[in-house]
C-alpha cells in the first residue's frame, strides 16, 4: 500500500502523534476495527486507573485485529479515539509514539462521559488498508 501524508501550511500543524490527512492507493481491502478497549484476551481490564497502560493494550488490540486480517499497524489510515479525560492527551500520544509511524493515520479524539465498563479510559477503532489480503 502507498501511503501518503497529506500536509498544507493552510492549516496548524498537528499537535499529537497523528496526521492532518492521509492519502492512500488502495488496491487492498478496507478493514474496519471496531473499537478497541484495554480488555486483555482473558477477559480482564488492563491498568484499571492508568491510561498508559490501557492505551498500551488498546494498541495491542488493534495490532492484533489488523494482523488477524493479514496486515500491521503501517496499514491503519484513520484512527478516531474515545477518552474519559481530555486530560490525558499527552500520555495518549506518547503510547500511541511507540506503535505508529510515519506516515501517521489521520485521527479524531473526542472526551465522552461514558463507556461500556466504568473501568474504561480510552477506546479506539481503525480503518486499515490490507494488501494482499
Amino acid at each position: 500500500m502507498s501511503k501518503q501524508q497529506i500536509s498544507t501550511a493552510k492549516l496548524r500543524e498537528p499537535n499529537g502523534h497523528f496526521s492532518q490527512a492521509i492519502a492512500v492507493n488502495a488496491t487492498g481491502r478496507l478493514v474496519f476495527i471496531s473499537g478497541m478497549t484495554a480488555r486483555k484476551p482473558d477477559g480482564t481490564i488492563a491498568g484499571v486507573g492508568n491510561i498508559e497502560v490501557q492505551t498500551r493494550q488498546v494498541c495491542e488490540n488493534l495490532k492484533a485485529a489488523v494482523e488477524a486480517a493479514g496486515g500491521r499497524l503501517e496499514d491503519i489510515c484513520r484512527v478516531d479515539v474515545y477518552v474519559r479525560n481530555m486530560e490525558h492527551f499527552e500520555a495518549i500520544h506518547q503510547v500511541r509514539r511507540e506503535y505508529f509511524n510515519a506516515p501517521l493515520p489521520a485521527s479524531t479524539m473526542v472526551e465522552v462521559t461514558k463507556m461500556v465498563s466504568p473501568d474504561y479510559l480510552i477506546e479506539i477503532n481503525a480503518i486499515a488498508v490490507v494488501q494482499g489480503a
